[in-house]
Formats: C-alpha cells, structure tokens, sequence
C-alpha cells in the first residue's frame, strides 16, 4: 500500500487484555537504574544566579554549574526540546514563585523513584520482554513532561513532578491547566508511557504511523497501570466517536495533517489537543481485545515495525475500527486528487524559445488558491524554472498563470508539489515540468 500518512491515537474499551494477572515481575525494577544529578545541579545553579544582578554573571553560573554538568538524559532532553540557555535563564528570573513552590519535590524525589519502579513493574507484567532502560530526572522549560528516546525515559522534572499546590500564577494559561491533573499522581503512568517508546522501534513521520506510535504507548500505560488517561482526548473521543472517526479518515493520507490530531493546540472543533493520542490508543485496544493470545498481541504492538506499510495495514485492519480497509479507504482518497491535465506555453518544435514566456497550468479540478508550491526537480537546483511572476490562479481556480525568463539552450524542470490542493483539501498528484530551450 502507497505511503500511508497518518498517525493515530485511540484509547477506548481497555478490559480483558491483561495477561499474566499476578504473575511475579516485582523484581525487574531492582536493577533500574535512575539517575538524578540534574536536579542538584540545577538548584546549585539556581542559589548562585540569585546572588547577584549581573546577567553576565549569572550566565556564567548557569553554564558551568549545570549545563556543562549535564547528563545524558539532560542533554537529550534539551535536544529534543530545543531549550537554550537564555530561555533557562528567563525562567528563573521571571518565574521564582513558581520554582520555590516545586522546590521540595524535585528535592525529595524517594517516594517518587518508587512510584517510576512501580511503574516498571507493572509494563514487565503485561510485556516480559522489557529490555531495561535508563531514567532521567531532567529540568526542562514546559515542553514536555517526559519522553523516551533510545534506552533513555526523560522525566521533565518541572511538569512531572509538580502537583496542585505549585504555584503556576507566572505560567501560561495552557502550562498552567497541566498541573490541574496534580502530576505527581500519575507518574507511574507517565513512565510507562515512555518507557515504552524506549521498546518500540522508529517512528515513521505520517499521520498514522505517529498516531499508533503514541496511542499504543498510551494504551500499554493504560493497560499496565489500570488507570485512566488523564487527557480531554480520553473524554472527548468516546462521546464523538463517529465524529472523530470520521475527520480522522478524511486527514488520513492527507501531507501537512499530523498537526490537526498531534501536538497541537485546543483550538480545533473537538478543543482538545492530541486527539490522535485517543484514536491510536482505540485501535491498540480493539486490536489487543479481539486477539486470542493477549500476551502476543501486546508484543506485536509495542514491536511493530511502522516501516513496514503491510505489518501496519495488517495490524489496523484486523481491528476493522475504520469504515474501510486502508488500502481501499487509500484508493478512493488517491481517486480524489487533482491532476495536472495538460501546460500551455509557447513552443516552437521540441524546444521553447528563450525570452519572457506566460505558462498556464491546467488543473482537473477547482483548486484552493491561497496554496501552491514548487520544488526542483530531478536535474537540481541549477535547472530549476524560477518564477519572476505571478498572474494566479483563474476565476473557476482551474489553471494557474506564471511568467518566467528563459536562457537559451537549457534543459529546466521544476515540480509542482503537493502544496497546490483541490478546493475540498486533496493534495496534487505531483507534476513535473521538463523542457529545453533553444
């Protein structure tokens, strides 16, 4: 099947998908190791920028105390995050109510390493083949709460470990409503959530694939832990499923969609963000609930190869959560796409003469006029058609008019991407321009 692009998250029915119920896996946590000099390092810092107003200085503090100190974890986290220096540096001037609140957490974090073991545990019960990763506590700047990477679970101390008693006046709005599930509580789920995206293998970057790949993980917390979600997609998703069901499969293959469902902001019709987190977690509970080996199922899932088109079409449409099997719901989508129907320019034989030329591309549908791009194509960038001027689109929206100056005696080509789109959304089937001048 052609490139799938989606990423799906889904969390529905849950029971019945436990194998092992009581065996004993208490042990493998023994040999967790967790690692939290970060977190001291990090208040070293902090003591020594609030004993003087030279920023300079202050700089100088955070950079030798615990940003050259810095851990693995840390500075993966970091890495991944994309926090700077001057951002950690803001936010310990301009947010001290807020640090000094969360404080004693970060500082007392025995009763918490047992609640990350507990978690451990629990994964090992349902998954017996957990390979054993590495925990981090990091100090992060409200990017993320953890995540996993490698053999590494990133704990992102200054969300994770916060409950509803830190004082979040200093913080946005959306930082702010994080606290209100009081964090603390579900860190076991929290690290089984990453744990397991320590397990699974590379995430391919289309809408499915990243949806299973998060909702798997959320389900498998689900799952291990017996606790709910603590995310509005979990609430929203079961009271508009058919809704949601529904949008999910118009974006499904559609390029630029991960962020309607993924990472994004509330601001969408179901004002909720990460709604895919709901739908993937959905399709890991249909899939694990109608298999009769529970055990298998749960390996399949947290190994599933999201490079391999078929392992995945085969494992989403065994769930049959969908209206249709991928490959046909891909075919009429493909069916739906616009065309490039013929180029007007002038020519004169096989070659286009050099000099000012209006190009007209015609189209086989109407198409959205606020998008379009080109790219090079296969010959580079010294070929490419550059575009010296606009005329637009047409009054139906069926051809667009450009204006270019042609050298004499060059071969030019130039795609046209999946940025031009119909007027009800579908991506072009990409078009490229190939011609040679005299």
């Amino acid at each position: 099947m052609k490139n799938i692009l989606i990423a799906i998250v889904l969390l529905g029915a849950i029971t019945g998908c436990r194998p092992n119920e009581g065996s004993d896996t208490d042990s493998f946590s023994k040999n967790q190791i967790i690692i939290s000099d970060d977190i001291t390092h990090f208040w070293e810092a902090y003591d020594a920028i609030h004993t003087t107003d030279d920023t300079l200085k202050q700089m100088e503090f955070l950079q030798t105390m615990f940003l050259d100190k810095a851990s693995i974890g840390q500075q993966k986290m970091m890495e991944a995050r994309r926090y700077t220096p001057e951002e950690y540096l803001q936010s310990i001037n301009g947010r001290p109510l807020f640090w000094n609140s969360i404080r004693s957490n970060t500082e007392n974090i025995d009763e918490y390493n047992k609640a990350l073991r507990a978690g451990v545990d629990k994964l090992a019960n349902i998954y017996p083949s957990l390979e054993m990763s590495t925990i981090y506590y990091t100090i992060g700047n409200f990017r993320s709460p953890g995540t996993g990477m490698d053999s590494l679970v990133l704990i992102g101390t200054e969300y994770a470990l916060g409950d509803i008693n830190v004082n979040t006046s200093e913080l946005p709005e959306h930082v702010q409503n994080y606290y209100k599930i009081n964090p603390v509580d579900r860190l076991e789920f929290l690290t089984v959530h990453e744990y397991i995206h320590t397990q699974q293998k590379e995430m391919v970057h289309n809408l499915l694939s990243l949806t299973l790949y998060e909702g798997i993980a959320e389900f498998m917390a689900i799952e291990a832990t017996n606790q709910k979600s603590p995310w509005k997609a979990f609430e929203v998703g079961p009271k508009n499923e058919d809704n949601v069901k529904e949008r999910f499969e118009q974006d499904m293959f559609r390029p630029n969609s991960i962020f309607n469902w993924l990472w994004n902001s509330s601001d969408n019709e179901f004002q909720t963000n990460d709604m895919s987190y709901y739908v993937g977690s959905k399709i890991a509970s249909l899939y694990c609930n109608n298999a009769i080996d529970k055990e298998q199922a749960i390996k399949r899932l947290i190994e599933l190869d999201y490079a391999n088109e078929d392992e995945v079409e085969a494992v989403v449409d065994e769930t049959t959560y969908f209206s249709a099997p991928l490959e046909t719901m891909y075919s009429n989508y493909d069916a739906s796409r616009p065309t490039v129907i013929s180029l007007e320019i002038d020519k004169s034989g096989d070659k286009i003469p050099a000099g000012r030329r209006t190009i007209t591309v015609h189209f086989s549908k109407p198409m959205d006029t606020e998008h379009r791009g080109f790219d090079y194509g296969p010959l580079g960038e010294n070929h490419v058609l550059r575009v010296d001027k606009v005329i637009g689109f047409s009054e139906d929206s069926t051809s667009f008019t450009f204006e270019v100056d042609l050298e004499g005696e060059k071969h030019y080509q130039s795609a046209l991407t999946t940025n031009f789109r119909s007027a009800t959304g579908y991506p072009l089937k990409t078009y490229l321009i190939d011609f040679e001048t005299k």
